[in-house]
């Protein structure tokens, strides 16, 4: 995935939405618990309900780990779905890494290589040698977390250095990164007061925008003060669309909260 092709799908859909895959078997309808995989089968439901009116899929990955090897297993078979049948859809593995040196370059291997998605989110707590890794990839992009949608985003990214917001020094140093044009970033809709700020600091970068549905965050402000000439947002939702519904229905109940974003995005842009 380029970025060109990334921009291409926003215009050809009118859509900027991003799919979040947090997939809990105790959430998941009953009836599909009787399935061989019924985390993959959720998620390709879902997947095939909803493709035409999204650009991007964030599988978290957290919600695949935890249910050990048949977990992961479900992932690969996923991220494999994806990529044999909607290969035009921009891929994220919601895995939030972060290390240093060599274990930064088989988490960027394992995910970029080994799962082939497209992008990973990463933590910048220790800096440039455990973000850089990930960034010596042609055409895979790291998503680092930068200004996030939860309330204890207030402990550390808000707070001043020198004067200035510590998210802000943390967007302006690793844009100095080498290869940097391949780094998005995570701001959460929650925060969208923040946008216009971090607009002028990233103009140019793709920023992920978690938080619009559940927890609360307005597509609106978001666009308002996010958006930039070509777009430059992937607005996630995940609760909000995979568990619309609880039954037998819930792939019709997903699609049906997908189609009511992407038309509030083609409104908007």
């Amino acid at each position: 995935m380029t970025i060109d092709k990334l921009h291409s799908q926003i215009n050809k859909k009118k859509s900027f939405l991003c799919v979040g895959l947090d997939v809990d078997l105790e959430k998941i309808p009953a009836h599909l618990l009787q399935e061989e995989d019924p985390i993959f089968a959720f998620s390709k439901a879902v997947i095939d309900a909803t493709h035409d009116l999204c650009v991007a899929y964030k599988p978290n990955t957290a919600f695949f780990e935890a249910y050990g090897v048949k977990g992961w297993i479900a992932l690969e078979k996923t991220i494999r779905y994806l990529n044999e049948n909607y290969p035009d859809h921009f891929t994220i593995a919601d895995a939030k890494r972060g290390d240093i040196g060599n274990t930064s370059t088989r988490y960027a291997k394992a995910f970029y290589e080994d799962l082939n998605f497209d992008s990973v989110t990463i933590a910048p707590y220790m800096g440039k040698d455990s973000v850089e890794p990930f960034l010596a990839f042609n055409d895979k992009f790291a998503i680092l977390l930068a200004l996030t949608s939860n309330q204890g985003a207030f402990d550390f990214q808000t707070k001043t250095i020198d004067g200035k917001p510590l998210y802000q020094e943390v967007l302006k140093t690793a844009s100095q990164y080498e290869n940097s044009d391949r780094l998005m970033y995570v701001v959460g809709a929650t925060k969208a007061e923040y946008l216009a700020d971090i607009r002028k600091i990233v103009p140019d970068s793709f920023l992920l925008v978690p938080g619009v549905g559940a927890q609360g965050g307005s597509l609106e402000e978001v666009v308002k003060y996010g958006k930039n000439d070509q777009v430059g947002l992937l607005v996630n939702s995940s609760r909000g669309i995979i568990y619309a519904s609880n039954g037998s229905d819930f792939a019709d109940a997903a699609r049906a909260k997908a189609l009511d974003l992407q038309q509030q995005m083609a409104d908007l842009i």
